[in-house]
């Protein structure tokens, strides 16, 4: 299985963007999965912005809510995250990830993006 990002880039600070990982090689499965997004800053450990699990329910780090929105779509084994009013402190590269058992902890995502660079400038 694969998940790969896409819709990074640089945008200005109160700017949107869409980020969109498209996952490969899942099957059937891929609706039963929790999917998530995290983020590693210039510098800093990677850490989660927002999930989506199986039955469609949402989490999102309290730095984000009310910013940016998760959701996926099963029928082409795609995630997103909508990001708005960007600040220059959300620039990191951001990852997609997925695992059976939704996690907060970075250790028990099994499957991994090869990240999309966001950076927002003032």
């Amino acid at each position: 299985v694969q998940l790969m990002e896409s819709g990074g880039g640089s945008v200005q600070a109160g700017g949107s963007l869409r980020l969109t990982c498209t996952g490969s090689g899942y099957g059937h499965t891929y609706n039963s999965y929790c999917l998530g997004w995290f983020r590693q800053p210039p510098g800093k450990e990677r850490g989660p912005v927002a999930r989506v699990e199986s039955d469609g329910s949402t989490n999102y780090a309290a730095v984000v809510k009310g910013r940016f929105t998760v959701s996926r779509d099963n029928s082409v084994t795609s995630l997103y995250l909508q990001m708005d009013s960007l600040k220059p402190e959300d620039t990191a590269m951001y990852y997609c990830a997925s695992t059976f058992f939704c996690s907060s902890a970075v250790e028990d995502w099994g499957v991994w993006g090869q990240g999309a660079l966001v950076t927002v400038t003032s």
